[in-house]
């Protein structure tokens, strides 16, 4: 028994250090394909991530929507208000969702200081974002707890509060994350930099970038 105890601790072990150096040899790829990122992969990379990310919420707001629309007229008392709020908040996300859409797509190609630029100002909206959120969980949280005293539709007050702090902790991950996955993926713009050179032009000085 102590055998076959000593056996399988072998075999845990074995495929644990073949998945760390498979784990680091990941690690040092990305690393090395980041140092030979260019501008133009950069921005399509960026709006990839942008994209990938407006999906989701897009699924996620599309099912509320469905299954708050139906579970708001089946039932009755807070739960209705619940999700009906659930089904209003999507539809208003998902139409914001539509309009950041339609602006990424008229993006065009865009150079080092524009680049610069936007990366900045996606990091400082998801940001942004975030702090907002933070107040959508506290309203949420404050019309929950107003409907334990007060006798002006309690219900609904509490069924609403319920949700916005639900909606909006949903959205405080999602931009949480955005914000981090956008922050790490500025950093690659410190290998573009490196290859941006200045010199003497005839009308002065330029910077060249090495694409």
């Amino acid at each position: 028994m102590l055998i076959l105890k000593l056996s399988m601790l072998q075999k845990r072990l074995s495929v644990m250090k073949q998945t760390l150096i498979l784990f680091t040899c990941g690690l040092f790829t990305i690393a090395t394909f980041a140092q030979q990122i260019t501008l133009p992969e950069f921005n399509v990379r960026r709006l990839k991530i942008d994209k990938t990310a407006m999906t989701i919420l897009a699924s996620y707001s599309t099912a509320n929507i469905v299954y708050g629309t139906i579970a708001a007229s089946q039932t009755t008392g807070s739960n209705k208000y619940f999700h009906q709020m659930n089904a209003i908040w999507n539809g208003v996300t998902l139409g914001i969702v539509a309009l950041g859409h339609f602006t990424t797509k008229k993006e065009g190609e865009l150079g080092l200081a524009a680049s610069l630029k936007k990366q900045h100002s996606v990091e400082k909206l998801f940001l942004f974002n975030t702090a907002l959120d933070l107040g959508y969980v506290a309203g949420g949280a404050y019309m929950y707890e107003r409907s334990k005293t007060t006798t002006n539709k309690p219900e609904r007050l509490k069924g609403y509060g319920q949700s916005v702090m639900l909606q909006g902790g949903v959205l405080l991950l999602f931009d949480g994350l955005m914000y981090a996955i956008h922050q790490r993926h500025g950093k690659r713009l410190d290998s573009i930099l490196q290859n941006v050179q200045i010199a003497a032009t005839g009308n002065g000085i330029g910077l060249i970038v090495q694409l």
